[in-house]
């Protein structure tokens, strides 16, 4: 994927590991929303770690979610992500 580094990408992406609690809540809301994203470890892909620190101010905070509106997201609850996945799925 082309734009998998910017912050208008052009599918949902989560950058996260696959250790974090946060991180498998956040793919719960997905699969149970049936909303398509791409999920990044940034454990396996250095660049993505660094792309995450870049957006969170030297912090690798996960999960960090880039959505193709420019917006993101870091440490979403349920419901603040949910909210705006009823939006992009609207929006779709």
């Amino acid at each position: 994927m082309t734009d998998l580094y910017t912050q208008t990408p052009s599918q949902i992406i989560m950058y996260g590991t696959s250790w974090c609690p946060d991180c498998h809540r956040a793919h719960r809301v997905f699969s149970d929303m049936n909303v398509e994203y791409l999920d990044i470890d940034i454990e396996k892909d250095e660049k993505a770690a660094q792309f995450v620190r870049q957006l969170n101010n030297g912090n690798q905070v996960v999960p960090t979610i880039i959505f193709p509106d420019g917006i993101k997201m870091t440490e979403p609850d349920r419901q603040t992500l949910s909210s705006k996945l009823v939006e992009y799925q609207k929006a779709a």
